[in-house]
């Protein structure tokens, strides 16, 4: 399996390129066209500010070609943000697989501390865990409310391609999913053994 990361200017990519080596899979860290044309599977991640990482993929016409893949693509954090339509971060228009808009967090309480970060509990969808249908192929096998490892200033708020949802300040979408698009604001190669199994899921499961 040919497994493509989008190297662009944003921050720790290289633990998803250490988390997937991990599982046996070497990736290619690149930005040419032709290999994530051709990989199985493209993984976007990414910290930072939106803005500058959207006009470095304009500058590049990445974000033209990200928007073209036909193979499962995975974007984490930043790159779950910049899959959506638009961002306050910068008033930054995004690559527009989701029609969403990305929020900023707006602290409640004296106890609420943004950026959000550390461990925090994921939920499925309403009804589908109880159910025991899945939302989403991306989700099997880590367990019914698994904590994952999250930082973040902004949000994408619940819509209707949300696979599981996430608590803090309010409820938000902590994954997303559409067609080939999956995507999701926490860390998975941060996030322990629920975290890994999604990134197996990923990349050996059919998403079908």
């Amino acid at each position: 399996m040919k497994v493509a990361i989008i190297k662009y200017n944003a921050g720790n990519i290289y633990s998803i390129v250490h988390a997937i080596k991990r599982l046996g899979i070497d990736p290619v860290l690149t930005d040419n066209p032709e290999q994530l044309q051709s990989a199985d599977r493209v993984l976007f991640p990414g910290q930072g500010n939106a803005r500058e990482a959207m006009d470095y993929l304009k500058a590049h016409r990445l974000d033209e070609l990200i928007a073209g893949l036909k193979q499962p693509v995975l974007g984490i954090c930043v790159g779950m943000q910049l899959l959506c339509r638009h961002s306050e971060e910068g008033d930054t228009d995004g690559i527009g697989i989701f029609d969403a808009e990305v929020k900023r967090f707006h602290p409640q309480r004296h106890e609420d501390k943004v950026p959000a970060m550390g461990w925090n509990e994921i939920n499925m969808t309403p009804d589908s865990a109880e159910e025991g249908v899945l939302p989403s192929p991306l989700l099997k096998d880590i367990g019914t409310h698994p904590y994952m490892y999250f930082v973040h200033s902004f949000y994408v708020p619940k819509c209707e391609w949300t696979i599981a949802t996430a608590d803090y300040i309010l409820s938000y979408s902590a994954a997303l999913h559409k067609d080939n698009f999956f995507a999701c604001q926490f860390h998975p190669e941060k996030s322990g053994q629920a975290g890994e199994q999604i990134l197996r899921n990923f990349l050996e499961n059919s998403l079908d």
